[in-house]
């Protein structure tokens, strides 16, 4: 079966998992059959899609048209074989105990259709054991979304043991076509990738605790502030529930042995029934305010111990070929947020001083959970668990974006963070500003076109989860404003065209990145705006200055005053987009332009821009650059090139000399 050929999605579980899925699929076209054991259930299920999708119509994110349409392709139904009988997929998602999904799937082989997959949502339990209960255990394998499906990006596609590779494509295909990221997990792993590396992380976070060298506020702090993880570990829990990580947790005791033995907080905790935000009261008291995290009480000890449990887990999945650092990281990036991945995070640690940490917890505590990897020391010795990779094309090596070189001398930078949307952290503009440097100095690149990753955003502005780190100090945020407009004044003055394309959102400082482009390129489906003053801010990346230069100081005041997001057109109207294509046209034209840019006079074009960065405040200042520019203009090989060429009615071919 291919993807085209999926009709009909059955969703069995009406729930908030099963509501979600069913939405998803809606949205992108199927006709999907709810289905829970009582009509009461599933109705509840689809009163929550007819309520979401009226929010992503409200939020002018989906039309009023395709919310109804989509609500149209849902069918609520009691009745399991009606539910299944017309079914090409079925993504059961039914609550997480083994025993009610294994009836689930008996019943499911009963009526289902020969050529329907079978797909589980569970986030923890065996694929290859529930898949064992059907007759078609090759056409079986996890499909596990992550709350609430709607927004989150992640899809695991998990292979059971007796899964065939073209059911994974089938149903990754399928994730892609509901607009999601699948990662595949190869293979049937408590946990499998993101509950692997956060159900243990928040073991040990209970664990030392309990130890008394550390308290809730010290270790929340550590992770959230110092690590810039989105939440504080003992917060998250909170956030999810205590109950759910707990049976995660001693699922994964049962099956991989005492390392993931429980802290005996958190059993202490599920007795008591102070499961978290969903209770009142978990680890914070929910009547009470809730997690009030100090941003300073972290300490390096505890990032450092955090971080050495999360790097022996990544180990253990990479060494029993459960998925590669890369996969690894993308899970739990998209899965769970974290600005980079553990993988990367571990690299950066470093994996000796992390492994050596590992070794002095077991000698001083006899623990199973410190007895480290045989491949964490591997990775080690090997440089890290991305060992010697090199950048893209063996030139560039960056985390946060890519260089890539198309053709036409054209360096391509991709802002590459859709994960988070592309947003702007520290580490990204010091990458960005280096990779500006080299490609000016790189004989190959004429012109750069400056893109984001993905399909829902060029950059949604400033990563303010990654530079929390800070905790409001106005020094350090004075430093940070600081070396985005340094970043952003090279873009500008970079002696080459710059052409940024601009597809989804370009808000905030991604969009005082694309105002340092010397052209904009939009898709008719992108939104502009500076919405800073609704958080109490202005524009720090150089918006307040640039940006009326481009669009006129009434206009600037327009975008930044009102914090509104404005549409593509509308920023052309403005004189900020040059123009704007359908989103079909995109790629093409970014690149036909760019190329353009780049087959243009490069000594010209340096002069040119030199001089108008000039003249911007002080017009005299800018005359006497252009004057003095357009005298060494004239004693180029490239002015002869040009006139010859035009002459002869024909195409110059510069090189800049």
């Amino acid at each position: 079966m291919e993807v085209e050929d999926i009709n009909t999605i059955a969703v069995l579980g009406a729930g908030n998992m099963g509501h979600g899925i069913a939405e998803v699929a809606a949205l992108a076209g199927y006709e999907v059959n709810l289905r829970d054991i009582e009509e009461e259930f599933v109705q509840n299920g689809y009163d929550q899609i007819e309520w979401s999708l009226g929010k992503l119509a409200e939020k002018d994110q989906i039309s009023e048209e395709e919310a109804d349409a989509a609500l149209d392709r849902v069918t609520p139904i009691v009745d399991f074989e009606e539910a299944v009988e017309d079914a090409d997929f079925v993504v059961e998602a039914v609550p997480e105990k083994m025993e009610i999904k294994k009836d689930v799937y008996g019943e499911l082989e009963e009526y289902a259709p020969d050529r329907a997959v079978f797909a589980t949502n569970t986030s923890s339990l065996s694929v290859t054991e529930l898949s064992e209960v059907t007759e078609r255990p090759e056409r079986f394998c996890g499909m596990h979304f992550f709350n609430p499906p709607v927004r989150m990006q992640l899809v695991e596609v998990i292979s059971g043991a007796h899964t065939d590779d073209a059911t994974l494509d089938l149903t990754e295909d399928l994730a892609e076509e509901m607009g999601k990221t699948p990662v595949r997990v190869r293979k049937d792993s408590p946990g499998f990738i993101v509950n692997r590396i956060l159900v243990p992380l928040m073991n040990e976070a209970a664990w030392m605790v309990e130890s008394g060298d550390y308290t809730v506020a010290e270790v929340d702090s550590s992770t959230k502030f110092d690590m810039g993880l989105p939440m504080g570990s003992f917060e998250l829990a909170d956030q999810v529930g205590i109950d759910v990580g707990y049976h995660v947790l001693d699922y994964m005791n049962d099956v991989l042995g005492e390392a993931y033995e429980p802290c005996p907080l958190l059993v202490e905790k599920v007795e008591e029934e102070k499961l978290g935000k969903k209770t009142g009261e978990g680890f914070y008291d929910y009547d009470d305010g809730g997690a009030d995290i100090p941003t300073d009480a972290g300490s390096e000890d505890a990032v450092t111990r955090l971080q050495a449990v999360m790097a022996n887990e990544v180990a253990k999945l990479v060494e029993n070929d459960v998925a590669d650092p890369d996969a690894i990281d993308d899970a739990v990036m998209l899965g769970a947020g974290f600005p980079e991945g553990p993988a990367k995070m571990a690299d950066d640690a470093g994996l000796d001083a992390l492994a050596d940490t590992l070794d002095r917890l077991h000698e001083d505590t006899g623990a199973a959970r410190y007895e480290s990897s045989d491949y964490l020391r591997e990775a080690a010795d090997a440089g890290g668990f991305y060992g010697g990779d090199e950048g893209d094309d063996g030139e560039y090596d960056y985390d946060t974006i890519r260089i890539e070189k198309p053709g036409e001398m054209v360096g391509k930078v991709v802002l590459d963070r859709p994960h988070r949307m592309n947003t702007v952290s520290e580490e990204l503009l010091d990458e960005l500003g280096d990779a500006v440097e080299a490609l000016s100095e790189d004989d190959d690149v004429r012109a750069l076109l400056l893109v984001g990753e993905g399909d829902k955003a060029f950059s949604a502005g400033a990563d303010v989860q990654s530079m929390a780190g800070g905790g409001g100090d106005p020094l350090q945020a004075v430093e940070l404003s600081k070396k985005g407009q340094e970043t952003f004044g090279k873009l500008e003055a970079c002696p080459m065209p710059v052409l940024a394309a601009i597809d989804g959102y370009c808000l905030g400082g991604g969009m005082e990145m694309a105002t340092c482009a010397d052209m904009r390129l939009a898709t008719e489906r992108s939104e502009m705006g500076q919405p800073e003053h609704d958080l109490g801010l202005l524009p720090g990346w150089g918006g307040t200055q640039r940006l009326k230069h481009i669009v006129g100081e009434g206009r600037a005041k327009e975008i930044i005053f009102t914090a509104d997001r404005f549409d593509a057109e509308t920023m052309e109207e403005f004189g900020f987009v040059n123009e704007v294509v359908e989103v079909s046209e995109f790629e093409d034209r970014a690149f036909e332009l760019a190329a353009d840019l780049a087959a243009g006079p490069p000594i010209a074009q340096k002069y040119t821009k030199r001089a108008m960065l000039a003249g911007r405040d002080d017009t005299d200042a800018g005359l006497e650059v252009e004057s003095q520019a357009f005298g060494h203009l004239m004693n180029t090989d490239d002015l002869m090139e040009g006139i010859t060429a035009f002459m002869g009615d024909g195409e110059p071919e510069f090189e800049g000399k």
